[in-house]
């Protein structure tokens, strides 16, 4: 076999595994995630307890691609687009290190919120949020695996949505707070999953950034959404 086309196909198998392993990692911050909102909802502190002692294999993840893609540079030194897909999978999974990290925090809400006493009546509005930021995470991860840009503008005009209803859950628990002060703790709790949850749809915006940063090699980031189609013409 020609060298040069082994030493190829061999960086070809890398690359496979490695973003093999960044959608499974993704998978798995889903998972967390989806895991995380239901304990809040449900007021399931067993549940939560196991989202938080899961973080773990989401770490794992962490250290595992960073290794592989150290590995990759050091050994084939990628140049132009393969260089370019090596730095937006090292950014996806620090970005999906971080959810894991807010679904941590969701789920330590979960167990704050059980032991005080649930709230159902003020839930509706957290699993709206809730499942607008799960279908961002999951189509940025799809976008990313199909390197899909039309998917990933697609998901980026989602975050307006996200942020529009984070915004109308955190007015709704400052009133809940003024006209009871007893829900002020309870208030407190979903707010900080509410912005945990916001935190999330943005960094499944940064996932999709990445996704034209490596399709077209431009930076969109702290581009306006109105003006992005037309930046990367």
């Amino acid at each position: 076999m020609n060298t040069r086309k082994h030493i190829s196909h061999k960086f070809d198998e890398e690359i496979a595994a490695v973003t093999s392993s960044v959608l499974n990692m993704g998978g798995l911050v889903l998972q967390q995630l989806d895991l995380a909102v239901t304990a809040l909802l449900t007021s399931d502190k067993t549940m939560a307890e196991n989202v938080i002692a899961d973080d773990v294999k989401v770490n794992t993840f962490d250290v595992s691609i960073d290794e592989m893609c150290n590995r990759i540079i050091v050994m084939r030194q990628p140049t132009a687009t393969d260089l370019r897909l090596i730095m937006a999978i090292i950014k996806t999974t620090n970005d999906l290190e971080r959810m894991g990290d807010e679904a941590k925090r969701i789920a330590r809400q979960a167990i704050d919120i059980s032991e005080r006493g649930a709230l159902p009546d003020q839930f509706d509005s957290m699993e709206q949020l809730a499942t607008r930021v799960k279908e961002m995470l999951n189509r940025s991860l799809d976008a990313f695996a199909r390197k899909d840009i039309e998917e990933a503008f697609e998901v980026i005009g989602l975050d307006q949505k996200v942020d529009k209803d984070y915004e109308n859950l955190t007015r709704q628990q400052i009133t809940h707070m003024m006209e009871d002060p007893r829900k002020i703790p309870a208030s407190i709790d979903l707010l900080w999953s509410a912005r945990a949850l916001e935190r999330i749809g943005d960094r499944s915006c940064n996932i999709c950034e990445y996704v034209i940063y490596l399709v077209k090699g431009k930076d969109v980031r702290h581009i306006e959404m109105s003006e992005l189609e037309a930046h990367i013409e």
